[in-house]
């Protein structure tokens, strides 16, 4: 089998390429090679590899920028979507894509289940919804897996950032009152290897599920959580876990609003695959080792 990975070189794609490396042949191919805001060039890696399965890690992820840039997120996270879609459901294939808490209001305090109503507050969330509607009007066969605060030992995400004002900084503030799950790429991509492979021998399967670590947080609890494991591991950093204060989200306005709730449950997908989701803590821990050791 001939697995396409979009996105290959981000935080997940990376992650993809060793998860789904069992199951098939890989292709990885780079940004430059692969323009999601350009259809021709989404058709053209489509004649070059031929895949029997296409994996989207793609997306532009720029939440505030989207607020300026409409157009351009539009383009990666629906247009190139809806093409995707298209030749997946032309050639009878396979397509798995990663959606987000933000198509969802933010409200409350429960865990939105995936037939929540879906009324995203920014103009990154509309995107991915449009994204995520296009591929079940396609009628393709697909995965769409909603997860939530991604983090990795390598690239640009809150757990890295953190450690990096760490090193200098005496002083913090951070949101409290935002509440999920953080979720790392290694577990988004070892899951995605099981629901796929399952996937492929019973079409029933298709459809939206939702994939976190288990537990819940607060931004807050997850930057004192991080400076703790780096300290312990020998990071040398002038912030110490105590001196990070607890904020609201009116106290740290962006162009972008966020949701306050972004716990989703994962109940469908625990049942549908019989998969123990790993607590929190546990990837976080990872991927703080990860960057202190980088």
């Amino acid at each position: 089998m001939k697995i396409l990975i979009v996105g290959g070189t981000g935080q997940v794609g990376r992650d993809l390429q060793r998860a789904l490396e069992p199951l098939g042949d890989i292709m990885a191919p780079s940004r430059a090679h692969l323009d999601l805001a350009d259809p021709n060039s989404i058709a053209q890696v489509w004649e070059q590899y031929r895949p029997d399965a296409v994996v989207n890690a793609g997306a532009y992820t720029a939440v505030d920028d989207a607020e300026a840039h409409s157009d351009h997120a539009d383009a990666i996270n629906h247009r190139a979507v809806d093409i995707l879609a298209q030749l997946v459901e032309r050639h009878h294939g396979w397509l798995v894509h990663y959606s987000t808490d933000y198509v969802f209001n933010g409200q409350g305090a429960e865990p939105f289940d995936e037939s929540a109503p879906k009324a995203p507050l920014n103009i990154y969330g509309r995107s991915k919804l449009a994204g995520d509607e296009a591929i079940v009007a396609s009628g393709c066969r697909h995965l769409i897996l909603r997860t939530s605060w991604v983090h990795a030992p390598r690239g640009r995400n809150f757990v890295s950032t953190i450690l990096k004002l760490a090193a200098d900084r005496d002083h913090l503030r951070v949101v409290a009152d935002q509440h999920g799950a953080p979720t790392s790429a290694a577990l988004i991509a070892d899951v995605t290897a099981i629901a796929l492979r399952r996937a492929l021998a019973n079409d029933e399967i298709s459809g939206t599920y939702h994939v976190t670590a288990a537990g819940e947080t607060s931004w807050h609890e997850v930057a004192q959580f991080a400076v703790t494991v780096a300290r312990k591991r020998g990071a040398v950093l002038t912030l110490r876990p105590e001196a990070i204060d607890a904020i609201g989200t009116a106290d740290y306005p962006l162009p972008a609003a966020r949701p306050l709730n972004s716990r989703l449950d994962t109940t469908r997908f625990r049942h549908t695959f019989d998969v123990a989701l790993p607590d929190w803590h546990d990837g976080v821990e990872r991927t703080v080792a990860g960057l202190v050791a980088a």
